[in-house]
């Protein structure tokens, strides 16, 4: 018996991608300036270049598009990876030693947060007055907290952790907090380095 197969187009994947890349982009944008409240879809399908029906079709409605763009902007990609299957933590995992870790953790934390600061911080104040964004910025915090305790088991591996894994999860978590970097870096003006410096130091001392 013959069985039909759906024929899926690489040019028509690649058009789905771009589309949903720009939705993204124009999102990013507006949800910044003016904010998530006054950014209707109409204004991001028009910002996107695409249909507003187009929107409704790749996301459904404003609150998945809020979603997923903090996913992806977190991520850095669209690709469903889970966090604990990335190559950073591949990499933390196959050094040796507190400060090694960490400064590698710090590493992969400035390039995160130098893609995502901006989107993050408009989160955290639409989260004040809107609720689909205080469900959304409570569901990062659960995740930011719950990916803590694993780094927290993972340097504990190396002996020099001198604070329970939940003490030491709280000053990860308050660590990698995007607020430092927005304050640190975007206003105060110190470069990556200085920052990832900070991070080690400030992690390390608390630590130990």
């Amino acid at each position: 018996m013959a069985v039909n197969r759906r024929y899926v187009s690489p040019r028509r994947q690649e058009q789905a991608r771009l589309t949903r890349q720009a939705i993204l982009e124009a999102a990013a944008k507006l949800f910044v300036d003016p904010g998530y409240a006054a950014t209707p879809l109409t204004a991001i399908a028009a910002e996107a270049g695409v249909a507003i029906q187009t929107v409704y079709a790749v996301f459904g409605n404003k609150r998945q598009l809020l979603s997923d763009l903090v996913d992806v902007t977190l991520a850095g990609d669209d690709e469903r990876v889970a966090m604990q299957n990335r190559s950073f933590v591949t990499d933390i995992r196959g050094l040796t030693g507190l400060r090694p870790r960490l400064a590698r953790f710090a590493r992969h934390l400035a390039e995160v947060h130098a893609r995502q600061a901006r989107v993050m911080l408009a989160l955290a104040g639409a989260a004040t007055a809107d609720a689909d964004a205080s469900a959304i910025w409570r569901k990062n915090l659960e995740e930011r907290r719950h990916g803590m305790l694993m780094f927290a088991a993972d340097l504990a591996e190396t002996g020099e952790v001198r604070i329970d894994q939940e003490q030491a999860a709280d000053v990860l978590w308050l660590a990698q907090d995007v607020r430092n970097y927005d304050w640190l870096v975007l206003q105060r003006g110190w470069s990556t380095e200085q920052f990832e410096r900070w991070f080690v130091e400030s992690v390390a001392a608390a630590l130990t």
